[in-house]
């Protein structure tokens, strides 16, 4: 096998390892300071509690092995996600679709889009986004949210 497509073979497997896999637990932090100083406030990579988009966000870091959330932003192994609500699927000039979600006919809706995740290949057999499904209803609603935030 030729090395750069032994790259690309490796480089696509470790992405959709990564696809639908749960978050890392978070890390206990020591914070370490002389005696008599005060003690500085730590900050948190963990989002807000009740903020679904800044969870979403932290659950779409496995996603973006594959897709980018850029505005104007280059596709990747998957299409730019930037405002895909209200989206025709099968839409993003330059990415290579499938040609099941390329006549799906879905206009990416929340709903859809949760549908989707929930299970690709179910809501569109035959798409090429087979890694991708999230069964954490939690997470998937998070993530939602998080696309449905980010707008053109």
């Amino acid at each position: 096998m030729h090395r750069s497509a032994a790259l690309a073979a490796v480089t696509l497997a470790l992405a959709i390892a990564g696809c639908g896999s749960k978050a890392e637990a978070p890390v206990e932090q020591i914070v370490v300071r002389q005696p008599g100083a005060a003690a500085a406030p730590v900050a948190s990579d963990a989002p807000a509690a009740g903020d679904p988009v800044a969870a979403g966000k932290a659950a779409f870091a496995v996603c973006a092995a594959c897709h980018s959330v850029e505005p104007g932003g280059a596709s990747s192994l998957g299409p730019n996600l930037h405002g895909v609500v209200g989206r025709a699927a099968g839409s993003v000039t330059g990415f290579a679709y499938s040609e099941a979600m390329k006549k799906s006919g879905i206009t990416w809706t929340e709903a859809e889009l949760e549908a989707f995740l929930a299970n690709p290949s179910a809501k569109v057999p035959g798409t090429a986004m087979a890694a991708g499904q999230v069964g954490n209803a939690q997470r998937r609603a998070a993530i939602v949210a998080y696309l449905a935030s980010l707008k053109n």
